[in-house]
């Protein structure tokens, strides 16, 4: 999950550059809602004594 939050973020910067306002914008959300997805998870996974 946390690779897939770096790929979107990638392909935010890359849109960013070459102008696509509107796919770097999707991009960026889509990696923050993964991102903060993995911490709420990683969370969980740490107070029920599960391995990540």
């Amino acid at each position: 999950m946390l690779g897939n939050a770096m790929l979107f973020l990638i392909i935010a910067i890359i849109a960013g550059v070459l102008g696509f306002s509107g796919i770097a914008g999707a991009a960026t959300t889509i990696a923050q809602i993964l991102f903060f997805l993995f911490i709420v998870l990683f969370i969980v996974s740490l107070i029920t004594g599960r391995r990540p």
